[in-house]
């Protein structure tokens, strides 16, 4: 049955709504970025670049990089712009335009994070790399959809029962693809479980004018142990990213550059070499 118009937005040249981009716009390997200045500092090291295109914060270039065909798109801050991208991603590939009908043979894109992100354990140094192994999501947007994720509810229920929270938050938790995350390890770059943050003050305990109701948030999380596992960091996209993925059936890892150590209070004095850096590493690993 084609899908209604209201519910697959498209625009008069035929492209998705928000993203502005047709389905022949879209390489398989993906690099998503927050910023959309950022897009450039990666797409700028393409060897050839074939697309630019534009709409509010989204922006996206396609290009290559050793032969190897990239589209780099930038979400924006937060979960909410994440259920954005990654359903007109999937849509782009998955859904046919001109019948309005969901594919019979679905493609898998590879979604690779690049961002920046804070440590909360005393061990990781900023300007570091992280591999996001797991995110926990402190935010809503998966419980809006049918979930199929039994694998990780064993560590999902250890956390909320560590949690104790009086607030009505229902972690979520997804992992990366093993498959993907393989390509970026090195020796110097740190593994970890990510923490998805509905916002940026006071839902990762800072606190500037109005303080949080969490005082123990750090604390609390920093605490949590699982099969040997710790949380290790904050950030705003990747559950959300991990989550939409694996319900949609692609495959997704979350760089992180770690700008600054919650737990000492410190701050990178170069942020943006250490982003840079991370993403001419990926880029390099990824082809």
């Amino acid at each position: 049955m084609p899908i209604a118009d209201s519910e697959l937005i498209l625009n008069p040249d035929n492209s998705i709504y928000h993203l502005n981009i047709l389905p022949e716009d879209v390489a398989d390997n993906i690099i998503t970025v927050g910023d959309p200045d950022r897009v450039s500092a990666v797409s700028n090291l393409f060897d050839t670049i074939e697309l630019k295109k534009g709409k509010r914060e989204f922006v996206t270039h396609t290009g290559y990089f050793n032969k190897k065909r990239i589209t780099v798109i930038s979400t924006g801050i937060g979960t909410d712009n994440i259920d954005i991208v990654l359903n007109e991603l999937d849509a782009l590939v998955n859904i046919d335009f001109k019948t309005r009908e969901i594919k019979p043979n679905k493609k898998s894109l590879n979604i690779i994070r690049i961002g920046t992100s804070g440590a909360i354990q005393e061990h990781i140094p900023i300007d570091s790399f992280l591999i996001s192994k797991k995110a926990i999501g402190l935010d809503g947007l998966m419980h809006f959809y049918e979930l199929n994720n039994k694998e990780e509810s064993s560590f999902t229920n250890a956390l909320k029962s560590h949690l104790n929270w009086p607030l009505a938050i229902s972690p979520y938790t997804y992992s990366c693809s093993n498959k993907l995350a393989n390509l970026f390890k090195d020796d110097t770059v740190y593994e970890g479980i990510t923490v998805t943050n509905a916002g940026f003050y006071a839902p990762q305990g800072r606190q500037l004018r109005k303080k949080p109701v969490l005082l123990d948030f750090h604390e609390k999380l920093r605490g949590f142990s699982f099969q040997q596992q710790q949380i290790t960091n904050l950030e705003m996209e990747t559950a959300g990213i991990y989550g939409l993925a694996k319900l949609l059936g692609h495959k997704a890892v979350s760089m992180n550059a770690i700008l600054a150590n919650r737990y000492n209070g410190n701050f990178s004095k170069t942020p943006q070499k250490t982003v840079d850096n991370l993403i001419a590493y990926c880029l390099e690993r990824l082809t």
